[in-house]
């Protein structure tokens, strides 16, 4: 299983809104056409996020994912609930984040990963930090890295 963080992660982090208070996201095609390929392969792909976002739940079915959480402000209930539902040791689970509300998912799984421009506390406990940021193909050097060492 791979899961994602969102704002940091699939995206540069910034959020735009207009004058309606409508959020605007932008997000990475490469990043996604990764995570099609992870889908494709039969690997579970999840998000965990801490906001609620009609923007990112229109991503996540747009890329075929397995499970969406939102509004999860202690991701690792999540976490474990995937790890439950799909009858999973953590050691099967790679998640990348960027901020400190993802330590505890970051803590709990096999392999820990984050985008270059990771705050420092989140760098120290990740085994994998990609070369690119968040946004600008960070996901896809992750999911790269999975078919070249994992699946193939």
């Amino acid at each position: 299983m791979v899961v994602f963080d969102v704002d940091g992660v699939m995206t540069d982090g910034s959020i735009t809104y207009d004058d309606n208070g409508l959020e605007y996201k932008t997000f990475n095609a490469k990043d996604g056409q990764g995570i099609v390929m992870l889908n494709k392969a039969g690997i579970i792909t999840a998000i965990i996020t801490a906001r609620e976002s009609e923007t990112v739940k229109h991503r996540f079915n747009n890329l075929g994912m397995t499970r969406l959480y939102m509004g999860q402000k202690n991701k690792v209930i999540a976490l474990k609930e995937l790890l439950s539902e799909y009858n999973l040791k953590p050691s099967q689970v790679a998640y990348m984040g960027d901020d400190l509300p993802d330590l505890c998912v970051l803590k709990e799984v096999g392999l820990a990963c984050c985008p270059n421009d990771a705050v420092d506390e989140v760098k120290n406990v990740c085994c994998f930090i990609s070369s690119k940021n968040g946004g600008r193909g960070a996901v896809r050097e992750l999911t790269d890295l999975i078919f070249k060492n994992i699946v193939m």
